[in-house]
């Protein structure tokens, strides 16, 4: 069976459209064995970010264009884009089973996609919190681990899928859980977490340890792990926790200043810090099975 390749969408060989995306077919649909114009990128997205610690993503959608969003994300959009929420996947099989894999991250079942199609338009994104905003160009293949929460928005090329943390170390003491957001490409896949970003690009071999909530995102080149560092009165007292994360190039890791935890412990001291002066020494095993979310 046909199908379009700019969304992959399977279609009727008689088409001249694509009833999901828009894109025009006038010169037929792509046949079903030819998979590698499925993988080229797709058309540059037009887009810019604005604002410091509250950002906005705006994007300028052309006729044919799609993107796809968590739900919630949006905060605007012109009447000549339309939006419509589906589970992802063409099958039905696909869809249950990007349901299940979207519950295991915490998200809704759901995903909402944009496009235009007789005319431009224009819809804005932002997160939920104080925070940054990042735009990652993916080629075709290439994964992106982002934390749980963190996925905004991206081109409908982007495959969003679940990677289990490999190591058993990882998975219980790295605060995030077992489970992060893999996202492939091609196309630009956008990341919103808090506070301010600090990019890393490690050599080969070279390390970085970081407080596992701080992560933002990481290429699959980058090793994860969690380590036992400092010891036990350092934990107990110094607040820095027992485990940190060990990232190990070679690859790209992006880092926040802010974590939504502590922002909610900032927002309510009376809630934390009043069970802190009888508690303080043992603070630091709290958030060994606990998410940052």
């Amino acid at each position: 069976m046909p199908f379009c390749s700019g969304c992959g969408n399977d279609l009727d060989a008689t088409a001249r459209f694509c009833p999901r995306c828009g894109t025009p077919l006038a010169a037929g649909a792509a046949p079903a064995s030819d998979s590698a114009s499925f993988a080229q990128a797709p058309e540059p997205l037009d887009y810019t970010i604005q604002g410091e610690n509250l950002q906005v993503a705006r994007v300028q959608l052309k006729p044919g264009q799609e993107i796809y969003a968590e739900a919630g994300k949006m905060i605007y959009k012109t009447p000549s884009v339309f939006w419509e929420t589906r589970m992802s996947g063409h099958s039905i099989g696909d869809r249950i089973l990007g349901a299940v894999k979207r519950k295991l991250m915490g998200a809704s079942l759901f995903l909402t996609y944009f496009r235009t199609t007789g005319a431009g338009g224009e819809v804005g994104f932002a997160g939920n919190y104080p925070g940054k905003i990042q735009a990652f160009p993916l080629a075709a293949g290439q994964t992106l681990l982002v934390q749980r929460d963190g996925f905004l928005f991206a081109q409908s090329p982007v495959r969003l899928d679940i990677a289990f943390v490999r190591k058993l170390g990882a998975g219980f003491f790295g605060g995030e859980g077992f489970i992060l957001e893999k996202l492939t490409g091609p196309g630009v896949v956008f990341v919103h977490a808090g506070g301010d970003f600090i990019e890393f690009n490690l050599a080969p071999s070279e390390t970085l340890q970081v407080e596992s909530g701080h992560i933002v995102a990481f290429d699959e080149s980058v090793g994860y792990d969690i380590q036992f560092v400092g010891g036990i009165q350092t934990a107990m007292f110094g607040g820095e926790g027992l485990f940190l994360a060990t990232l190990t190039g070679p690859g790209k890791v992006v880092v926040q200043s802010l974590t939504l935890s502590k922002l909610r412990r900032e927002l309510a001291p009376r809630l934390f810090r009043g069970r802190a002066r009888d508690r303080q020494g043992f603070d630091a095993f709290n958030g060994l099975f606990s998410s940052d979310d």
